[in-house]
């Protein structure tokens, strides 16, 4: 797979074209906007491409700014790039323990749609919880997301640097507003009820009520 044609872009691309070339194509194929619909196989797949040419153009281009260092050094220099997070496993316990270590397994390889997936059948939502979700937001240059995210992580466990970093990251770079879906398909939705109140007036009108 050449990540930069499933973008449709080119490796001279800028990162913000590539950030927003990526946001595009998400808007386009999310699977949120094919709820019950028959392509919705087709479009996760997609999307599932997508993802991948993303990580893969932005993880070469963290390893080329790392000045070629090793791979760990260049591991640790893409975390610092993605909200603060460090690529470093930790110990867990609790329900979701096997759960997180293979969501920060898949982070570190760019797997996000399978962190995000596993992170939707976790047993509740706690801090860690919000961390996570936070990072492959971040990861998606989803940073409207990301910060709520991290906020809510903070705040349910002020105390964890990992989880301060990662925020304080987030505001430094400034990043602008990102993709949510949902959000959208919402305003969608309310366009449609406002065209059908605006026919039931005119017919009323039209009827002499």
């Amino acid at each position: 797979m050449d990540p930069y044609k499933v973008l449709g872009v080119t490796p001279q691309t800028s990162d913000d074209d590539v950030k927003r070339a990526y946001r595009e194509l998400a808007r386009k194929y999310h699977p949120d906007n094919y709820i019950n619909n028959p392509l919705a196989d087709l479009a996760e797949a997609r999307m599932k491409e997508i993802n991948e040419a993303y990580d893969m153009i932005m993880n070469e281009r963290a390893g080329n700014t790392a000045g070629g260092a090793s791979s760990a050094g260049g591991q640790q220099q893409g975390g610092q790039q993605y909200g603060g997070f460090n690529g470093q496993q930790r110990a867990y316990s609790g329900a979701n323990a096997a759960l997180y270590s293979q969501v920060r397994q898949a982070i570190n390889q760019g797997n996000l749609g399978m962190a995000e997936q596993m992170l939707q059948r976790a047993a509740g939502r706690d801090a860690e919880w919000f961390y996570l979700m936070g990072t492959v937001y971040y990861r998606k240059g989803w940073y409207d997301e990301a910060a709520r995210a991290y906020t809510q992580a903070c705040q349910m466990d002020p105390s964890n640097m990992e989880y301060r970093t990662a925020l304080n990251n987030l505001n430094m770079t400034g990043g602008y507003g990102g993709y949510r879906p949902m959000q959208e398909a919402n305003m969608c939705d309310m366009c449609m009820q406002l065209a059908i109140c605006n026919c039931c007036l005119n017919a009323c009108c039209n009827a002499g009520c």
